[in-house]
């Protein structure tokens, strides 16, 4: 297909596939994404309208959707507040709560565990505790909120502790937004997406929405085969194809999802405000999406 400029910085051509499908996926990030971030992680609730607009895609538009986090699959849900809910993947995608409710993990070799393990005790020993989140997969240090010159001293210790061990085999050190974490390298975004479009039909058009560094690896296996959309209050460095402020744009990005899939009528219902202004509703039941 060729795809003009205006076409590849707007997404209409990935909608125009939205609306020729019959089933869809679309992948979305929480914290910084659907979500914006919180001093307190576990006050972390959804922009307004966002559960809003997400049921409304579960329920009417042939969606599987997908919350993807580098948290625990278990912590999703009550913030999330929707029922029933979507697929959780958690850890980046090395555990899952399915749509069903059944939970899954993937396993974790015990020389992993160990030196996940000990990376911990060293932390603490450096007196970094207060800072630590111990994940099923990794060991994190959260620095948000923190005075510079504190963030460079955890950084910095972090760094000094942690390098050495990631070098082991099967694991990987790496910063994401506000903090860094150890981690088994299979517990990756990337490779969650990479599993997914295994298991998918060419034909199904795939999105994925995420806000840092820990996005990149999906948003790099997704290109060529979907679309990748980095969410964010100004645009930098990456493998995205579209960029969109939040929650406004965000927001349209979702209600225009709602249109090309033929769901509308449910939109109209609670999120007409956020309509942009290329969604027109037409007579009958068909919908005009202009503007690309």
């Amino acid at each position: 297909m060729n795809r003009t400029a205006r076409d590849t910085e707007d997404g209409s051509w990935f909608f125009k596939d939205i609306r020729a499908a019959s089933h869809r996926v679309l992948l979305i990030d929480y914290d910084g994404t659907a979500a914006p971030f919180a001093a307190n992680p576990h006050r972390a609730v959804p922009y307004p309208k966002i559960p809003e607009i997400l049921r409304c895609i579960m329920t009417s538009c042939g969606t599987r959707l997908i919350i993807i986090s580098g948290r625990a699959a278990r912590e999703i849900p009550p913030l999330l507040g929707l029922h029933p809910a979507p697929e959780i993947w958690g850890t980046n995608g090395i555990e899952r709560i399915n749509a069903d409710g059944r939970y899954e993990e993937f396993h974790c070799s015990d020389d992993a565990l160990q030196v996940l393990a000990h990376a911990e005790a060293q932390l603490e020993r450096e007196g970094l505790g207060a800072h630590i989140e111990v994940k099923l997969a990794g060991v994190a240090l959260h620095w948000r909120g923190l005075p510079a010159k504190q963030i460079l001293n955890i950084r910095t210790k972090a760094y000094r502790i942690l390098e050495p061990l990631a070098a082991q085999p099967d694991l990987a050190l790496a910063e994401f937004e506000e903090g860094i974490e150890i981690r088994l390298s299979s517990a990756s975004k990337g490779d969650a997406v990479r599993g997914l479009l295994s298991e998918l039909d060419r034909e199904v058009p795939v999105a994925y929405l995420g806000d840092d560094a820990t996005d990149e690896d999906a948003f790099r296996v997704l290109n060529g085969r979907g679309v990748s959309v980095l969410v964010g209050p100004k645009h930098r460095f990456t493998a995205a194809q579209m960029w969109l402020k939040h929650p406004g744009e965000l927001i349209q990005f979702l209600v225009r999802w709602i249109a090309a899939c033929g769901g509308v009528q449910c939109a109209a219902r609670g999120i007409s405000e956020h309509r942009p202004p290329w969604l027109l509703s037409s007579a009958g039941s068909q919908t005009v999406v202009s503007g690309g």
